[in-house]
């Protein structure tokens, strides 16, 4: 057994321990699934291969989407589940493409802010030996914020479909708001657009290329015609959730910072963040010195859906030793007509090792 291997084991028996029930899950995931969840964008990350009886087919990349599988089609509720076993990504620069994955995760429909908090305190017990950096955000408030700006809902769409790509959506954001380069190029493709009809313009671009068909190209044209239409964003809301995403403060004074916002989209979920860190405080964790950065999480699984947290090695140039949060869509989405609230994290024992 290597050191990472014993690593786990030591941390899926304390998982255990606070009431998991573990669990296990296939390598091989069909790809369908995270394709409809992640569109083709998973494929830049996963490992795919094809099965002649199964399809399509992916070597596990997290274990999160397979234990809401089966907790949707059998679980019990409330229910709580630990796990240990590699998961496999395509990485860059020299990181890791197969690695393991120690994971606990809670489905229960009652008091989300107590399971938000059982979920990290028992992360920050376990790490609490390591020279760690914890962070936590919200995914809800953004997503809030968003649905809260003065534009279509069309626009919103766009936004929130992007919100996990940081440069992708400042560059949509900026355009939405009228300002830079690209809502210039957008006014004269647009004008392009006006001189002539559809149909000459695909009869004057010659070959068709590509998978879209004449009448997708055609919608499509008329869709961006439809949103020249729409007024920009105003530029006190551009400004507000560009500071919004900028803000980086300890947990209590981030609230009390969006809550002078007066942002009225923003109090359901700043509801939520009051409530998870009054549990956090009843489970020995001090929300006056515990960091909250409203960014954080944006380039993890998408899944995620409000309260997320890390814990980061102080060594610059290591991914988080430990990262999760709460994904209630998720279950929806797998569900087959069900949902239930469900929370959790995972850490990778390797990294741990690293630090050791």
């Amino acid at each position: 057994m290597t050191r990472a291997e014993a690593l786990a084991a030591t941390l899926l028996a304390e998982m255990q321990a606070a009431g998991a029930v573990p669990v296990a899950a296939d390598i091989l995931q069909p790809a369908e699934t995270l394709l409809d969840l992640y569109g083709e964008d998973i494929r830049a990350r996963a490992y795919v291969t094809h099965d002649p009886d199964l399809g399509e087919m992916m070597l596990r990349p997290d274990f999160t989407v397979p234990v809401v599988q089966a907790h949707m089609r059998e679980g019990a509720e409330p229910a709580r589940y630990c796990y240990a076993g590699p998961v496999f990504r395509k990485q860059t620069g020299g990181r890791a493409r197969e690695y393991l994955q120690v994971g606990y995760e809670i489905f229960a429909r009652n008091d989300p802010a107590r399971a938000d908090a059982e979920v990290f305190a028992l992360f920050a017990r376990l790490l609490a030996a390591y020279d760690l950096r914890p962070v936590t955000g919200d995914i809800g408030i953004l997503k809030a914020a968003v649905a809260g700006l003065t534009t279509s809902d069309l626009r919103k769409t766009a936004l929130l479909r992007h919100i996990w790509h940081p440069n992708r959506f400042r560059a949509l954001l900026e355009r939405m708001g009228g300002q830079g380069p690209l809502a210039g190029a957008r006014a004269d493709l647009i004008a392009r657009l006006r001189e002539k009809p559809t149909g000459t313009l695909l009869a004057e671009a010659g070959q068709m290329l590509g998978l879209r068909s004449e009448a997708e190209i055609a919608a499509r044209v008329e869709r961006l015609i439809a949103d020249a239409q729409t007024p920009p964003i105003p530029q006190a809301e551009v400004a507000a959730l560009e500071g919004l995403l900028a803000l980086k403060s300890p947990a209590s004074e981030a609230l009390a910072q969006m809550r002078a916002m007066g942002w009225d989209a923003l109090t359901p979920a700043l509801d939520r963040l009051d409530a998870r860190l009054d549990a956090l405080a009843s489970a020995g964790i001090d929300p006056a010195s515990l960091p909250f950065e409203a960014s954080f999480g944006r380039t993890t699984m998408e899944y995620y859906d409000g309260f997320v947290f890390g814990f980061l090695p102080a060594r610059e140039g290591l991914p988080p030793v430990a990262t999760g949060g709460r994904y209630d869509a998720l279950t929806a989405v797998l569900g087959q007509g069900q949902a239930i609230p469900a929370v959790g994290g995972v850490i990778r024992p390797a990294l741990l090792e690293a630090l050791i």
